[in-house]
């Protein structure tokens, strides 16, 4: 894969660091764990979900975090002490730990998290305060009725 060298883009713009490391970091996917799949839908106009497979574990082993424009979802299986007595012969449901990082946008807060069927729903919401958001400018007309007067003109009254 080609490396594109950002460099020259460092010195004409100004707070565009986290968009270009994100864009370098980009070439490194093939380094990225795959485990748990997950679901990034848009579920209206400003609100998102993220939906993961997490079967096999309960609320206790998972934990969220929300930090710095990333969200992290971190899952640790609790090891069972010889508590159950049967051996298994073949062991298909992972119990490997796992840490998915996702990189948030401004102003992208999470709202909530669910746990069901062994699916984890985590609800974003896109919350752009007033400031930022376009706002129509009225435009003031002049009164066109209203005469302009280049010259007065003396009547014959007005000389007497």
């Amino acid at each position: 894969m080609r490396h594109v060298d950002f460099s020259p883009l460092y010195r004409s713009t100004v707070g565009f660091d986290r968009l270009f490391n994100l864009l370098d970091n980009r070439g490194l996917a093939d380094q990225t764990p795959s485990y748990p799949p997950y679901n990034i839908e848009r579920t209206g106009e400003n609100t998102y979900r993220i939906t993961m497979a997490v079967a096999g574990f309960d609320e206790t082993e998972l934990s969220i975090e929300a930090h710095a424009h990333v969200l992290t979802v971190k899952g640790e299986k609790s090891e069972d002490d010889g508590a159950s007595a049967s051996e298994y012969l073949y062991r298909g449901i992972a119990k490997r730990a796992f840490e998915r990082r996702f990189q948030l946008a401004d102003h992208v807060e999470v709202q909530a998290a669910s746990l069901k069927n062994g699916l984890l729903h985590i609800d974003l919401l896109r919350n752009i305060p007033e400031a930022m958001k376009p706002r129509r400018i009225a435009i003031a007309a002049e009164a066109a009725d209203e005469a302009k007067t280049i010259e007065a003109q003396v009547t014959p009254q007005q000389v007497n």
